[in-house]
């Protein structure tokens, strides 16, 4: 099994990088959903409400706190930037799952994605970067198993971006990675620990360049998997979650082992 790509994003919800290295820990990804946006009552706002969060890509640059949001498109227009200095004390309520300690960040950043969403948001720096992921702080998709679902849409190939996993690889049958929760994986110079199962939301419906819902995917994936359990209850699961045991560097090409085989 090889590592074929890694995603990342400093704003939950925002366009991904696809950075070649990565460093992990038990907070997850070096610099991986540092911030994420909330409403006037506190509640997380993402991508599944706000498609235009999509075309957004954001920069941070963690030595001189700078913090740059630009347009991707033909032309890269930067739509804000600044030094991200710590506000009042916001907590985030991540879809009744959890509640995220955080920090307001005063500058232009509420103006510009409040525009992009037609509605007051605000930028929270997350207190700790593990309390910035939905339920834990890795996530891992084989590519088999997206071509299973391309299989089941009719396409030659659905985008995978629109899952927006931190790791992606190839090298087994489609969901082979159901089948290892609790199993630890050598990646790099790293060690995994596989958890529960990803329940899919309406976020993976949008287009990962433009935000346009343009893929019922999860009627798709209900249609060949059914539902099925997570720690939320029935749903469409794809992909799974994971914790760092053992610190390390993940790369694009390096070898996914099991642990104990």
């Amino acid at each position: 099994m090889k590592v074929t790509r890694l995603s990342t994003t400093p704003i939950k919800g925002l366009a991904l990088h696809h950075p070649t290295t990565i460093e992990v820990n038990s907070s997850g990804a070096v610099g991986d959903r540092l911030f994420h946006l909330v409403d006037d009552d506190g509640a997380l706002v993402s991508i599944t409400a706000v498609g235009g969060l999509a075309s957004l890509l954001a920069t941070f640059d963690a030595d001189s706190a700078l913090l740059v949001v630009t347009e991707k498109g033909a032309v890269v227009a930067v739509v804000a930037e600044g030094i991200v200095v710590a506000g009042d004390a916001c907590d985030a309520d991540f879809f009744g799952y959890k509640v995220v300690a955080g920090r307001l960040t005063p500058g232009p950043w509420d103006a510009v994605f409040s525009e992009r969403a037609g509605q007051s948001l605000r930028l929270v720096m997350a207190d700790s970067s593990a309390v910035g992921h939905d339920v834990e702080p890795l996530s891992l998709l084989s590519a088999a198993s997206t071509a299973a679902l391309s299989a089941a849409a009719g396409l030659d190939d659905v985008d995978s971006r629109r899952f927006r996993m931190l790791v992606e690889f190839d090298g087994v049958d489609a969901h082979a990675e159901d089948l290892w929760l609790g199993r630890r994986l050598q990646v790099g110079s790293a060690v995994l620990e596989v958890g529960s199962p990803v329940q899919r939301c309406a976020a993976t419906t949008r287009n990962p360049d433009t935000g346009e819902i343009d893929l019922k995917t999860l009627s798709l994936i209900g249609s060949y998997r059914g539902r099925q359990e997570s720690i939320f209850g029935l749903g469409f699961n794809f992909g799974v979650y994971a914790q760092c045991v053992t610190p390390g560097v993940i790369q694009v090409g390096d070898s996914l082992t099991l642990i104990g085989d």
